[in-house]
């Protein structure tokens, strides 16, 4: 790989790339809108409101049942329960303010519990108060506190579930005490939307940076130990039976799983400054650009997604190519 300084501008996407991503569905046309072409603000909230009334936005609302669930439950091993489709919301924009969130959300509020999904003490807890496990948890929260509902309950338990490495692990329970890239990122995730969403603290601050840190200092994707690429972190070694490294590998919906454009994508999110411990994994998003200046969808992990969001493996992938190119202009405009 070919190593750039910070302040190396990034090359533009051609017209023709542009031009695909906007012939798309209106959850990856506003944010094109805002983050690659810089759109005015009147037009990226135009666009942004049909995410609720069109498209994959739309059909994901209609799946909800009048009991708040979709799936028929909170969390399920699938991808097409309440946790799964309100992230999937969330990756899409649905603009929290608009009458269709407050609705869906409300009734998601007011009904949905843990039972029968997650341990048996946990099944009369509010849906946004979360179960035990920290990924699933850092999911919830991180969707909760965009869609505005009260999740430092959730937050206070993530908050004393982090490792002296500055991560943290499903496993921890189970003795472990490294921590998961896996379960890290879907914390970060949960802690940034809710200072996004209510304020930053010290202490959830404090927390935040020290669990980058632990990603960072890893190149996003190495070991900290020996430098070797990192594989997987699965507890059953499995690599999810791809043959290149797991965290190398784009994958959209990500769900519980790291890749390194998804780390990349929250330092972006975080406001980070950028410095030489992300250079090589700009390096490694750059060479996966196609000649054609797309990205392509590298894994879909085995599921029945609710809805048809994309070509399929190996396809360019519009959710793929808009996250890179978003990376990357923060990379470069940012350092």
């Amino acid at each position: 790989m070919v190593t750039h300084s910070a302040q190396e501008p990034a090359s533009q996407p051609s017209e023709s790339v542009i031009h695909w991503l906007l012939d798309s569905d209106p959850a990856i046309r506003w944010q094109v809108m805002q983050d690659v072409i810089g759109a005015p603000a009147e037009e990226i909230a135009v666009e942004r409101a049909r995410v609720a009334t069109e498209g994959m936005g739309a059909q994901l609302l209609a799946m909800q049942n009048a009991d708040g669930r979709w799936g028929g439950a909170a969390w399920n091993r699938g991808w097409n329960s309440t946790m799964h489709i309100l992230m999937m919301l969330r990756d899409m924009g649905l603009d929290p303010a608009s009458a269709e969130a407050r609705r869906a959300l409300d009734r998601v509020r007011e009904h949905v519990t843990w039972r029968g999904c997650g341990p048996q003490e946990c099944d009369d807890n509010p849906f946004f108060a979360g179960e035990l496990e920290p990924c699933i948890n850092g999911q919830v929260g991180a969707a909760g506190a965009y869609f505005g509902q009260d999740v430092r309950e959730i937050v206070d338990r993530l908050l004393g579930e982090q490792l002296a490495d500055g991560g943290w692990n499903c496993e921890a329970v189970n003795g472990s005490t490294r921590s998961s890239f896996n379960t890290t990122i879907c914390v970060l995730e949960a802690l940034l939307a809710h200072e996004l969403s209510v304020g930053a603290t010290p202490e959830v601050t404090a927390a935040r940076l020290r669990g980058h840190d632990y990603l960072l200092n890893r190149r996003l994707f190495r070991r900290l130990s020996t430098g070797e690429v990192i594989e997987n972190d699965n507890k059953d070694g499995t690599n999810g039976g791809q043959d290149a490294p797991a965290f190398t590998r784009f994958a959209f919906p990500t769900w519980w799983h790291y890749d390194v454009l998804r780390g990349l994508d929250y330092l972006r999110r975080a406001g980070v400054t950028p410095d030489e411990r992300a250079a090589e994994a700009i390096d490694l998003v750059e060479s996966k650009r196609g000649g054609d200046g797309r990205w392509s969808l590298e894994v879909g992990y085995p599921s029945v997604m609710p809805i048809v969001i994309d070509d399929g493996e190996g396809q360019p992938n519009r959710w793929i190519t808009l996250r890179a190119l978003r990376v990357l202009n923060w990379y470069y405009t940012r350092g």
